[in-house]
């Protein structure tokens, strides 16, 4: 009984691919014997349990250093030093970009009810919510120095965040309305909408856009925690990038064959 489901790998032979839930037994059996080999994958939890506790948890640490709770901060420093508009603005795109990866996640991705590892979800909260705390801390921390180039530098800069913030939804809505509909014969072609055109040049500019979130939100604040985030997330998008596309070129060969992964040229 404690094997259920969702938590049953089965293989045809040892150390092979698992078989995806949607098989037929009868279709794989060329006799009427066929050996099935059992795998225990441990605790699972839903997609939507598991990115709801991973986007949850940034959105809520963040604010607990924003209102500079008293045991993270000193209260004299905090009443004395005054706070520079660029730890209100940061404060309002951090929290803008979390709230915008929940809405996605329970009004425009639709999961078929997938299961991934708990060990999973651990490691992506210590990873999302540790980076956040260590963000989080610097920015709001009442001796926080502007960037260097001001007011032209912050603006600049915010432009470009939610410009891409903008893109990311768009691109995250176009593919969702692609497998509604069931139309997976050709790869995503860009819409009226400018922020879809990124498909002319790229086949995940839902990444480009995340990425360059990150990139944007450094530059706005300009602090080294932010930086190495940034840098961290464009490994990570970079290789699921890679492993998309490579997907793409197997189904949409003649269509994505001219296109980079995330980055034209460089990825």
């Amino acid at each position: 009984p404690q094997w259920y489901p969702s938590r049953v790998g089965l293989q045809l032979e040892r150390n092979g691919p698992y078989l995806k839930d949607s098989i037929n037994i009868q279709s794989l059996a060329v006799s009427s014997i066929i050996t099935l080999y059992f795998t225990d994958l441990g605790q699972q939890v839903g997609w939507t349990t598991f990115f709801l506790t991973e986007y949850t948890g940034p959105l809520l640490i963040y604010l607990l250093f924003y209102i500079r709770l008293s045991t993270i901060y000193d209260q004299v420093e905090s009443t004395k030093n005054f706070r520079h508009p660029v730890v209100h603005l940061a404060c309002f795109c951090h929290c803008l970009h979390y709230i915008r990866h929940l809405l996605e996640m329970l009004f425009v991705h639709k999961f078929s009810g997938g299961h991934t590892p708990l060990k999973n979800m651990i490691k992506g909260c210590a990873f999302y919510w540790g980076f956040t705390s260590w963000i989080a801390y610097y920015i709001n921390h009442p001796r926080y120095t502007p960037p260097s180039f001001g007011h032209r530098q912050v603006s600049f800069a915010a432009l470009a965040f939610l410009m891409c913030e903008a893109g990311n939804h768009f691109i995250n809505v176009t593919l969702a309305h692609q497998n509604h509909s069931g139309s997976k014969a050709c790869f995503p072609s860009p819409t009226y909408n400018p922020f879809t055109w990124l498909f002319l040049l790229v086949s995940c500019p839902n990444y480009t856009y995340e990425v360059g979130s990150w990139i944007s939100f450094t530059v706005m604040t300009q602090t080294l925690p932010v930086g190495i985030f940034a840098f961290l997330m464009v490994i990570q998008m970079s290789l699921w990038a890679q492993k998309k596309h490579k997907l793409y070129l197997k189904r949409f060969y003649p269509e994505v064959r001219r296109k980079a992964a995330m980055i034209p040229i460089i990825f």
